[in-house]
Protein backbone atom coordinates (compact mmCIF):
# COMPACT_ATOMS: atom_id res chain seq x y z
CA UNK A 1 0.00 0.00 0.00
CA UNK A 2 1.03 3.31 -1.22
CA UNK A 3 1.32 5.85 1.39
CA UNK A 4 0.16 9.52 0.74
CA UNK A 5 2.06 12.30 2.76
CA UNK A 6 -0.07 15.10 2.94
CA UNK A 7 2.59 18.18 3.12
CA UNK A 8 1.03 21.44 5.02
CA UNK A 9 2.52 23.45 2.29
CA UNK A 10 0.64 22.37 -0.79
CA UNK A 11 -2.44 23.21 1.28
CA UNK A 12 -1.12 27.01 2.62
CA UNK A 13 0.16 27.83 -0.63
CA UNK A 14 -3.56 27.26 -1.95
CA UNK A 15 -4.55 29.99 0.13
CA UNK A 16 -1.64 32.56 -0.55
CA UNK A 17 -2.98 34.48 -3.59
CA UNK A 18 -6.78 35.22 -2.14
CA UNK A 19 -4.95 36.42 1.45
CA UNK A 20 -2.54 38.45 -0.81
CA UNK A 21 -5.02 39.89 -2.82
CA UNK A 22 -7.53 41.04 0.25
CA UNK A 23 -4.44 42.66 2.33
CA UNK A 24 -3.79 44.41 -1.08
CA UNK A 25 -6.91 45.58 -1.51
CA UNK A 26 -7.17 47.16 1.56
CA UNK A 27 -3.94 49.06 1.47
CA UNK A 28 -5.59 50.50 -1.82
CA UNK A 29 -8.15 51.57 0.55
CA UNK A 30 -5.54 53.28 2.87
CA UNK A 31 -5.64 50.63 5.56
CA UNK A 32 -3.01 48.32 6.97
CA UNK A 33 -3.91 44.55 7.68
CA UNK A 34 -1.54 44.52 11.66
CA UNK A 35 -2.03 41.41 13.53
CA UNK A 36 -1.23 42.23 17.08
CA UNK A 37 0.22 39.13 18.72
CA UNK A 38 0.73 39.35 22.83
CA UNK A 39 3.48 37.06 24.29
CA UNK A 40 3.50 36.94 28.06
CA UNK A 41 6.58 35.16 29.14
CA UNK A 42 9.08 33.45 27.64
CA UNK A 43 7.99 30.34 26.63
CA UNK A 44 10.39 29.24 23.67
CA UNK A 45 7.31 27.61 21.44
CA UNK A 46 5.39 30.90 21.69
CA UNK A 47 8.08 32.89 20.62
CA UNK A 48 9.13 30.40 17.36
CA UNK A 49 5.48 30.80 16.70
CA UNK A 50 4.85 34.42 17.25
CA UNK A 51 8.02 35.00 14.90
CA UNK A 52 6.76 32.19 12.06
CA UNK A 53 3.40 34.68 12.58
CA UNK A 54 5.33 37.65 11.79
CA UNK A 55 7.52 36.35 8.93
CA UNK A 56 4.66 35.60 7.26
CA UNK A 57 2.35 38.40 7.57
CA UNK A 58 5.04 40.07 6.30
CA UNK A 59 5.11 38.22 3.44
CA UNK A 60 1.82 38.67 2.52
CA UNK A 61 1.57 42.45 2.55
CA UNK A 62 0.51 42.97 6.27
CA UNK A 63 2.56 43.27 9.23
CA UNK A 64 2.54 42.59 12.90
CA UNK A 65 2.59 44.71 16.13
CA UNK A 66 4.39 42.40 18.65
CA UNK A 67 3.28 42.67 22.35
CA UNK A 68 5.53 41.40 24.81
CA UNK A 69 4.90 41.14 28.79
CA UNK A 70 6.98 39.63 31.44
CA UNK A 71 5.99 36.23 32.88
CA UNK A 72 4.98 38.04 35.91
CA UNK A 73 2.30 40.40 34.48
CA UNK A 74 -1.08 39.84 36.51
CA UNK A 75 -4.38 38.85 35.26
CA UNK A 76 -5.45 42.15 35.37
CA UNK A 77 -2.17 43.97 33.58
CA UNK A 78 -2.64 40.98 30.46
CA UNK A 79 -6.46 42.68 30.53
CA UNK A 80 -5.64 45.91 30.35
CA UNK A 81 -3.26 45.25 27.57
CA UNK A 82 -6.12 43.08 25.28
CA UNK A 83 -8.43 45.83 26.03
CA UNK A 84 -5.82 48.17 24.83
CA UNK A 85 -5.65 46.37 21.55
CA UNK A 86 -9.07 46.12 21.27
CA UNK A 87 -9.65 49.82 21.06
CA UNK A 88 -6.77 50.46 18.88
CA UNK A 89 -8.16 51.12 15.51
CA UNK A 90 -5.11 50.62 13.35
CA UNK A 91 -5.30 46.97 15.18
CA UNK A 92 -7.00 44.31 12.70
CA UNK A 93 -6.49 41.34 14.80
CA UNK A 94 -5.46 40.01 18.18
CA UNK A 95 -3.60 36.71 18.95
CA UNK A 96 -2.92 36.26 22.52
CA UNK A 97 -0.07 33.02 22.52
CA UNK A 98 -1.56 30.08 24.29
CA UNK A 99 -0.86 28.50 26.47
CA UNK A 100 -0.40 31.37 29.07
CA UNK A 101 1.79 31.13 32.57
CA UNK A 102 0.36 28.88 34.82
CA UNK A 103 -1.04 31.86 37.34
CA UNK A 104 -3.65 33.34 33.92
CA UNK A 105 -7.00 32.73 33.02
CA UNK A 106 -6.31 31.32 29.57
CA UNK A 107 -9.86 31.14 29.07
CA UNK A 108 -10.95 34.45 30.86
CA UNK A 109 -7.85 36.35 28.60
CA UNK A 110 -9.10 34.56 25.56
CA UNK A 111 -12.70 35.72 25.92
CA UNK A 112 -11.82 39.56 26.55
CA UNK A 113 -10.53 39.76 22.76
CA UNK A 114 -13.34 41.45 21.14
CA UNK A 115 -15.00 39.38 19.14
CA UNK A 116 -14.59 41.24 15.58
CA UNK A 117 -10.64 41.06 16.25
CA UNK A 118 -10.37 37.97 17.18
CA UNK A 119 -8.53 35.69 15.08
CA UNK A 120 -8.38 32.02 16.95
CA UNK A 121 -11.80 31.95 18.41
CA UNK A 122 -11.10 32.83 21.51
CA UNK A 123 -14.36 35.01 22.44
CA UNK A 124 -16.97 33.16 24.18
CA UNK A 125 -19.61 34.69 21.84
CA UNK A 126 -17.83 33.17 18.52
CA UNK A 127 -17.41 30.31 20.18
CA UNK A 128 -21.13 30.09 20.85
CA UNK A 129 -21.65 30.95 17.65
CA UNK A 130 -19.47 27.88 16.09
CA UNK A 131 -21.64 25.55 18.10
CA UNK A 132 -24.58 26.63 17.05
CA UNK A 133 -23.32 26.35 13.34
CA UNK A 134 -23.81 29.76 12.33
CA UNK A 135 -20.18 30.63 12.34
CA UNK A 136 -17.45 28.75 10.30
CA UNK A 137 -14.52 30.58 11.67
CA UNK A 138 -13.42 28.05 14.28
CA UNK A 139 -9.90 28.30 15.88
CA UNK A 140 -6.78 28.10 13.25
CA UNK A 141 -5.57 24.61 13.68
CA UNK A 142 -8.60 22.45 13.39
CA UNK A 143 -9.70 24.86 10.23
CA UNK A 144 -6.19 23.83 9.25
CA UNK A 145 -6.77 19.80 9.93
CA UNK A 146 -9.50 20.22 7.64
CA UNK A 147 -8.14 22.09 4.70
CA UNK A 148 -5.61 19.47 4.72
CA UNK A 149 -8.53 16.79 4.71
CA UNK A 150 -10.22 18.61 1.78
CA UNK A 151 -7.07 19.46 0.15
CA UNK A 152 -5.96 15.56 -0.68
CA UNK A 153 -9.08 14.50 -1.56
CA UNK A 154 -9.66 12.53 2.24
CA UNK A 155 -13.40 11.14 2.57
CA UNK A 156 -15.36 11.82 5.36
CA UNK A 157 -18.61 11.25 4.77
CA UNK A 158 -19.70 8.08 6.74
CA UNK A 159 -16.36 7.46 8.41
CA UNK A 160 -15.43 6.60 11.29
CA UNK A 161 -13.37 9.23 12.71
CA UNK A 162 -11.38 9.17 16.32
CA UNK A 163 -10.15 12.65 18.03
CA UNK A 164 -7.43 12.57 20.70
CA UNK A 165 -7.75 15.24 22.63
CA UNK A 166 -10.34 17.60 24.32
CA UNK A 167 -9.45 20.81 24.47
CA UNK A 168 -11.09 24.08 23.50
CA UNK A 169 -9.22 24.85 20.38
CA UNK A 170 -8.29 21.57 19.03
CA UNK A 171 -9.79 18.61 20.29
CA UNK A 172 -13.72 19.54 20.40
CA UNK A 173 -13.69 22.23 17.74
CA UNK A 174 -12.35 19.65 14.89
CA UNK A 175 -14.48 17.13 16.26
CA UNK A 176 -17.36 19.49 15.44
CA UNK A 177 -16.07 20.62 12.12
CA UNK A 178 -15.86 16.47 11.17
CA UNK A 179 -19.21 16.45 12.02
CA UNK A 180 -20.06 18.81 9.92
CA UNK A 181 -18.99 16.86 7.08
CA UNK A 182 -20.63 13.71 8.14
CA UNK A 183 -18.19 11.98 9.73
CA UNK A 184 -19.14 9.88 12.99
CA UNK A 185 -16.81 10.98 15.54
CA UNK A 186 -15.72 9.17 19.15
CA UNK A 187 -13.76 12.32 20.74
CA UNK A 188 -11.10 10.48 23.38
CA UNK A 189 -9.24 11.75 26.26
CA UNK A 190 -7.39 11.05 29.21
CA UNK A 191 -9.98 9.40 31.37
CA UNK A 192 -11.41 7.37 27.98
CA UNK A 193 -10.97 3.29 28.79
CA UNK A 194 -9.69 0.78 26.11
CA UNK A 195 -8.77 3.78 24.15
CA UNK A 196 -6.96 1.06 21.46
CA UNK A 197 -10.35 -0.73 21.03
CA UNK A 198 -11.19 3.05 19.48
CA UNK A 199 -8.49 4.11 17.84
CA UNK A 200 -8.11 0.63 15.71
CA UNK A 201 -11.99 0.73 14.86
CA UNK A 202 -11.08 4.23 13.23
CA UNK A 203 -11.20 5.80 9.72
CA UNK A 204 -9.51 8.75 10.23
CA UNK A 205 -7.48 9.81 13.79
CA UNK A 206 -6.87 13.20 14.59
CA UNK A 207 -4.19 13.24 17.22
CA UNK A 208 -3.89 16.64 19.36
CA UNK A 209 -3.32 15.25 22.86
CA UNK A 210 0.24 16.53 23.23
CA UNK A 211 2.17 13.68 24.07
CA UNK A 212 4.92 12.34 21.79
CA UNK A 213 4.89 9.10 19.85
CA UNK A 214 1.68 8.12 21.89
CA UNK A 215 0.00 6.69 19.31
CA UNK A 216 1.70 3.02 18.34
CA UNK A 217 1.01 0.77 15.27
CA UNK A 218 -0.56 -1.48 17.75
CA UNK A 219 -3.71 1.39 17.84
CA UNK A 220 -4.31 1.39 14.12
CA UNK A 221 -5.54 -0.74 11.58
CA UNK A 222 -4.13 -0.89 8.24
CA UNK A 223 -5.67 2.05 6.02
CA UNK A 224 -5.75 4.38 8.30
CA UNK A 225 -5.55 8.45 7.53
CA UNK A 226 -3.80 10.45 10.20
CA UNK A 227 -3.51 14.09 10.83
CA UNK A 228 -0.57 14.84 13.45
CA UNK A 229 -1.57 18.23 15.43
CA UNK A 230 0.87 17.43 18.14
CA UNK A 231 4.07 19.58 17.92
CA UNK A 232 6.96 17.88 21.09
CA UNK A 233 9.88 18.74 21.52
CA UNK A 234 12.46 14.97 22.06
CA UNK A 235 16.07 15.26 22.07
CA UNK A 236 16.51 18.40 20.42
CA UNK A 237 14.04 17.77 17.45
CA UNK A 238 9.79 18.58 16.86
CA UNK A 239 7.58 15.43 16.52
CA UNK A 240 4.37 14.36 16.81
CA UNK A 241 1.55 12.38 18.70
CA UNK A 242 1.89 9.73 16.44
CA UNK A 243 5.34 7.59 16.21
CA UNK A 244 7.00 7.02 13.40
CA UNK A 245 5.93 3.15 12.88
CA UNK A 246 2.41 3.97 12.11
CA UNK A 247 2.81 5.63 8.67
CA UNK A 248 3.65 1.89 7.43
CA UNK A 249 0.01 1.29 8.30
CA UNK A 250 -1.33 4.36 7.08
CA UNK A 251 -3.20 5.42 4.03
CA UNK A 252 -2.44 9.17 4.67
CA UNK A 253 -0.75 10.67 7.17
CA UNK A 254 0.75 14.70 7.86
CA UNK A 255 4.28 14.72 8.74
CA UNK A 256 5.32 16.94 12.05
CA UNK A 257 7.18 18.84 11.22
CA UNK A 258 5.69 20.22 7.63
CA UNK A 259 1.93 19.46 8.36
CA UNK A 260 -0.83 20.75 9.93
CA UNK A 261 1.53 23.47 11.55
CA UNK A 262 2.41 25.31 8.21
CA UNK A 263 -1.26 25.57 7.15
CA UNK A 264 -2.70 26.47 10.65
CA UNK A 265 0.02 29.44 10.27
CA UNK A 266 -1.98 30.28 6.74
CA UNK A 267 -5.69 29.94 8.75
CA UNK A 268 -4.46 32.73 10.80
CA UNK A 269 -3.48 34.99 8.01
CA UNK A 270 -6.99 33.95 6.51
CA UNK A 271 -9.47 34.73 9.55
CA UNK A 272 -7.58 37.89 9.76
CA UNK A 273 -8.74 39.31 6.38
CA UNK A 274 -12.38 38.44 7.34
CA UNK A 275 -11.79 41.27 9.58
CA UNK A 276 -11.55 43.94 6.73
Amino acid sequence: METLLMQGKPVAEKYREAITAKIAQARLQGRTVTLAIVVVGDDPASHVYKNRLMKLITSLGGQAKEVLLPEASSEAEVLETITSLNQDDTITGILPMMPLPAHLDDAKIGAAVLAAKDVDCLNTGNQGAFLAGHNPWAASTPRACMAILEHYGIELTGKRAVVLGRSNVVGKPVALLLLQKNATVTICHSRTKNLAELTKEADIIVAAIGKPAFVTPEMVKEGVVIVDVGINAVDGKLVGDVAPQVVAKASAFTPVPGGVGVVSNMMVMEALTRML
